[in-house]
């Protein structure tokens, strides 16, 4: 059965029942030689001389691999900023994605200032559902902190299966939350058995830096590396880790850009921390040297954030460090702008509109630096571009899997074929590609989404609209078994002793005079303070309770100071020790 597309009258299958013959399966855990037949979209048998009905398509594998089709976990298609929208919408991006081996993709949504989790969700289910060409699901972005925000995450697990929630650490006064309301939200996220997901950066710190850098007259794209030092994001990761050990919280750090905050997450691996490190295909297949180009427009196609690290080693460490283990999943973060848009920041770089393309390139890049260089084999690169991530979010194994049951997204793969990855050739809405003239070998020749064959013979046959979201359950095995056994031997118990009934002595709290600015982001879990009323009378100093205020009130302000004197013989003068006796 075949019907036609297109100007150029492309012949394309449209049957439900596929048969591939003398393919290599390739699955996380083990290679091994045998047919496949499909049908309504799932593996419905594996094995030699299989008997199917009549009217299958058939497609010759003659022994090349055939693996599960990739997971991007990371995306964010169509994202608005500022008015704008990202230049490749859901139907772009998955486009893409299908070109380049990818048949899931997990987007972030992100909900604007004063719009519910639940409203944005389901505002993201609407663009997505009408424009995506493969399946997909749905990260939810916690941008604010307040009293509802708990009771949508929990309509959110609990009836649009959603399992993994992102937080930020920068983007301060927009993003930014707490520690304290990061610790919260961890709290939460544990009870409902989902994933807590970070953009691990200092926001403090990097805002602060930012206006110094703009103060220096720096204004182009380098201001944006310079202003968001590579330890701002270990430090971020460090204290993620940290917080998420107090709450006894699965972590998964998104971006992973820099050589220091990967240490970090396999440094706390190995110490039994329950996370996970992302990688995208930006931070694995270039560097940040890109931000130095004398052409603006080149320059800016870079900024995203964390940001690219300009240490041109850092993509082979980072790809080290996923081959190893020390890192699990890949994502693209795929969020692409058009040159006029990122020209909204041309006078200062703090306004460039941040991402960075690599949906399409993300499966022919790992495999390029990974595969080919002998760092990891055919069965790990199935475990990092989809397995990996399918068992942490919970779509194993109807994802990730070659296997009776499995969804049929499949990818034909060829180790040989060689690409030289370029604007004027990808599937993208922009002009410009920050992998431009990298030749990748290893991509895919055959790649088929829900049952039926998209990619076949270079040409792309995708169906706006086919995509189907696809809920994931809380509590996924492979992440939560540990978190319970942990929650198990870290319980808290007092000690059993006799009440203290010997002398008590008594102390004088001497309060703070200072001003308390109240965060603009309120805490569910704690109740407002009354404000306290300012004491008249002058308190005595207590050198265990300093009075220092940012604010520049002190609180000996009112002691009356003594005259400068000046001093005859400074330091090194008159009075040197050196000249005494």
């Amino acid at each position: 059965m075949s019907g036609y597309q297109g100007k150029k009258n492309i012949p394309r299958i449209t049957s439900d029942r596929l048969l591939i013959k003398g393919a290599k399966i390739v699955n996380d855990d083990q290679s091994f030689l045998a047919d496949i037949y499909m049908e309504d979209g799932v593996i419905k048998q594996i094995g030699d001389n299989l008997i199917v009905p009549g009217g299958v398509k058939i497609i010759e594998a003659h022994g090349k691999m055939v693996m599960p089709g990739g997971i991007d976990v990371h995306t964010r298609f169509q994202m608005p900023d500022r008015g704008m929208v990202a230049a490749d919408d859901f139907y772009q991006g998955t486009k893409a994605s299908l070109a380049g081996g990818t048949t899931m993709i997990i987007d972030h949504v992100v909900p604007e200032p004063g719009v519910s989790l639940v409203a944005a969700f389901k505002q993201w289910r609407e663009w997505a559902d009408s424009k995506s060409c493969c399946d997909y699901s749905l990260h939810v972005d916690v941008t604010d902190w307040n009293k509802g925000t708990q009771e949508e995450m929990e309509t959110l697990v609990k009836d649009h299966g959603v399992n993994s929630f992102l937080i930020y650490l920068a983007y301060k006064d927009v993003f930014q939350l707490s520690d304290s309301q990061i610790y919260e939200v961890f709290s939460v996220i544990r009870d409902l058995g989902a994933i807590a997901q970070v953009h691990a950066e200092n926001g403090d710190i990097i805002l602060e830096e930012q206006r110094r850098i703009l103060e220096l007259g720096i204004t182009g794209p380098e201001g944006h590396v310079l202003s968001h030092p590579e330890e701002v994001e270990a430090e971020a990761v460090n204290r993620s880790v940290t917080i998420a050990n107090q709450t006894n919280c699965p972590l998964y750090i998104t971006k992973v850009m820099s050589k220091s905050a990967a240490d970090v997450i396999a440094l706390a691996r190995k110490k039994g921390a329950v996370v996970y490190g992302e990688p995208i295909s930006a931070s694995l297949g270039t560097d940040g040297t890109h931000y130095w180009s004398k052409n603006w427009a080149k320059a800016a196609a870079y900024v995203t954030s964390p940001p690219l690290s300009p240490d041109p080693t850092t993509p082979d460490y980072l790809n080290s460090l996923l081959s190893c283990g020390d890192l699990q999943v890949t994502g693209s973060a795929h969020c692409t702008f058009q040159t006029c848009q990122r020209a909204v920041g041309k006078d200062d770089f703090t306004l460039i509109p941040e991402g960075t393309n690599g949906t399409e390139e993300r499966m022919s890049l790992i495999w390029d630096k990974c595969v080919v260089t002998g760092k990891m084999d055919e069965n790990q690169f199935v475990a990092v571009t989809s397995t990996n991530a399918a068992k942490i979010f919970n779509l194993f194994p109807r994802k990730g899997r070659i296997a009776v049951g499995s969804d049929a997204d499949l990818v034909l793969w060829d180790p040989d074929i060689t690409k030289i990855i370029s604007a004027k050739s990808h599937n993208l809405a922009v002009e410009y590609n920050i992998f431009e003239g990298t030749e990748v070998r290893g991509g895919p020749l055959v790649v088929i989404s829900q049952g039926k064959i998209v990619l076949e013979e270079g040409s792309l046959h995708a169906t706006e609209g086919c995509g189907r979201y696809i809920s994931r359950k809380p509590f996924p095995d492979q992440v939560y078994k540990r978190i319970k056994a942990r929650s198990r031997l870290t319980e808290l118990r007092g000690v059993p002793r006799g009440q203290y009934d010997g002398p008590v002595c008594e102390v004088t709290v001497t309060p703070k005079v200072m001003s308390t600015v109240s965060s603009v982001k309120t805490s569910p879990a704690k109740q407002q303070q009354p404000q306290q009323q300012h004491v008249t009378h002058q308190p005595v100093r207590n050198l265990h309770q300093s009075g220092f205020s940012l604010s520049g009130a002190q609180i000996d302000d009112n002691v009356p100071r003594r005259t400068t004197q000046r001093i005859v013989a400074p330091p090194g003068g008159k009075a040197n020790i050196t000249s005494l006796g």
